[in-house]
């Protein structure tokens, strides 16, 4: 195994004393909530530590660790990909001979070896500018878009079931037989009509909750592999 695939894998990080953050003047309450959650979050010390740019980077590590999405070779796009800690473990993951794309509608620092784009995943030139970036078909589409939360389960839940929806019709159009597929949805499962798909389309279909998430998060991510096309048999669902 290579040096850079161990370093992407996911690691615990030791339990340190816990930081508490007084309320400083100004500062909001949920604001002091959010310092004090990051400053004694594991994943984000070690995030810094291996230099990934985001936390995020350990929940793809964990899926590609239990379900292989990312093979050495391959070609994959990210979907909605700043700030890049998803790029960085496919990278390191698929190594210097496949090719890594990416685009969110936020403007992204360069990750060296990959070609992120900087756009609106549903204007109408994105997905024929994914294209060409790829220069053929995809192994893996991975989409982390989420919708701002509005506070209200049923809307939320909503918002991001048409962002996997979107993210599933591009992979349907990109993936190369076996490809993989990867979206967030929220707890409570995926909607019936993206999982009928999902089974018709793929040979095996799981919900999963990285151990990298955190507890207090409803996000969960679909994970779909063994892209077989509208004429596949329906494959097994693993619910876990």
């Amino acid at each position: 195994m290579s040096a850079d695939r161990r370093k992407s894998r996911s690691r615990g990080a030791p339990r340190a004393g816990k930081v508490r953050v007084r309320t400083a003047k100004g500062r909001k309450l949920s604001s002091t909530r959010w310092l004090e959650r990051q400053l004694n979050d594991p994943y984000v010390a070690a995030a810094k530590r291996l230099g990934y740019r985001s936390r995020a980077a350990f929940k793809l590590a964990e899926i590609d660790d239990k379900f292989h999405v990312l093979r050495r070779g391959g070609r994959v796009v990210d979907l909605g990909a700043a700030p890049g800690g998803w790029i960085q473990v496919a990278l390191a993951r698929v190594g210097p001979s496949g090719r890594v794309v990416g685009i969110d509608v936020q403007a992204m620092e360069p990750v060296a070896g990959a070609t992120l784009l900087e756009g609106d995943f549903f204007a109408d030139d994105a997905p024929a500018r994914l294209r060409k970036a790829l220069g053929g078909k995809a192994d893996a589409v991975l989409s982390d878009m989420a919708a701002p939360s509005t506070g209200h389960a049923g809307t939320d839940h909503l918002r991001i079931m048409a962002l996997a929806e979107a993210a599933l019709a591009f992979a349907l159009e990109v993936l190369a037989p076996d490809g993989a597929f990867v979206a967030k949805v929220l707890q409570g499962g995926s909607e019936r009509s993206l999982l009928e798909t999902l089974r018709r389309e793929f040979a095996r279909v799981a919900h999963f909750k990285p151990p990298s998430s955190r507890k207090d998060s409803a996000e969960l991510y679909v994970v779909a592999t063994g892209f077989q096309g509208a004429a596949a048999p329906r494959g097994p669902t693993d619910r876990e």
